[in-house]
C-alpha cells in the first residue's frame, strides 16, 4: 500500500480541568483590597497555592488604580493566571502578565474531537457525590469540584474540605468547609458537630470568631442568603 492511501492517524484531545478561584474586584479597589487584606488576615492560606482568575466585568478601562491591581495581587501571594470579562487591549493593563482572556469556564474530562457529520444526543446532567468514610486528618486536603462531598466521620482543625456542591460532615467539623466552588451558591455546608475554623460558599466567608458561640459543637448547618452566610440549628 502506497503512503498516499495509508490511513490517517485518529486525533484526540484530552481536557484536564483544576480548581480556579475566581475574584471579583469592585470599581472601588482601594476598599476591595483593604476588604481581601482582611480576608487574607483571617485565613491567610485560603489563597495559598491556588491559581486565581480575575474577573474585570465591574470595572472599566479608566477605574483608578487597574495599572497596579496585579501587582497588589502578587505583593498579596495570589497568583493570577488570567483575567476575564474585560479587555486585553486596555492601557492600564499593558504592564499585567498572565493576560490570558478566559471565558465560560467548566469541568472538563477527556475530550475526543467528533467527526464532521456526527451528532452526539445530549447527556444527561447528574451530581457526583465523593464519599470519604475515614477522619481527614490535619494538613490533609480534600478537592471534589464536580458534586457533593459527604464525610461519614470527623474533620480535624487544620484540615480542608472542598467541594463542587453540598458538604455534609456526620462528625465533628473543625477544619474549613468550603462549599460551591463551582458556583452553585445553593450549596450548604451541614455538619453534626459544628466547630469551623472557615465556613465558604460560592466565594463568600465566615470564620470561626463570626459563627455565633451558640452553634458551637451542636448540629448545625450554613447557607447563603443575600450574599451572606447565615448558621441555623437542624432540626
Amino acid at each position: 500500500m502506497s503512503d498516499s492511501k495509508k490511513a490517517l492517524t485518529k486525533l484526540r484531545v484530552r481536557g484536564r480541568s483544576f480548581l480556579a478561584l475566581v475574584l471579583s474586584p469592585d470599581p472601588d479597589l482601594q476598599s476591595w483590597l483593604a476588604s481581601l487584606d482582611k480576608q487574607i488576615k483571617k485565613s491567610a492560606q485560603f489563597f495559598f497555592g491556588k491559581p486565581v482568575i480575575l474577573n474585570l466585568e465591574q470595572l472599566a478601562c479608566d477605574t483608578q488604580g487597574l495599572a497596579e491591581l496585579y501587582d497588589a495581587m502578587q505583593e498579596r501571594n495570589i497568583q493570577v493566571i488570567a483575567i476575564e470579562g474585560g479587555d486585553p487591549s486596555w492601557p492600564a493593563l499593558s504592564k499585567w502578565k498572565n493576560l490570558y482572556n478566559l471565558t465560560g469556564g467548566r469541568n472538563v474530562d477527556s475530550l475526543t474531537l467528533p467527526e464532521p457529520e456526527e451528532e452526539k444526543p445530549p447527556q444527561p446532567k447528574h451530581t457526583p457525590s465523593l464519599i470519604i468514610r475515614d477522619p481527614v486528618r490535619s494538613g490533609q486536603s480534600v478537592l471534589f469540584p464536580e458534586g457533593d462531598i459527604i464525610i461519614i466521620s470527623s474533620v480535624a482543625s487544620g484540615a480542608e474540605i472542598v467541594a463542587g456542591g453540598n458538604i455534609h460532615v456526620y462528625g465533628s467539623l473543625r477544619g474549613r468547609a468550603i462549599a460551591g466552588v463551582s458556583g452553585q451558591s445553593k450549596s450548604c455546608i451541614f455538619a453534626t458537630h459544628m466547630q469551623a475554623e472557615l465556613l465558604a460558599i460560592d466565594g463568600y466567608y465566615m470564620t470561626a470568631e463570626e459563627i455565633d458561640p451558640k452553634f458551637f459543637n451542636k448540629s448545625a448547618y450554613a447557607y447563603l442568603e443575600n450574599d451572606t452566610i447565615i448558621v441555623l440549628n437542624l432540626k
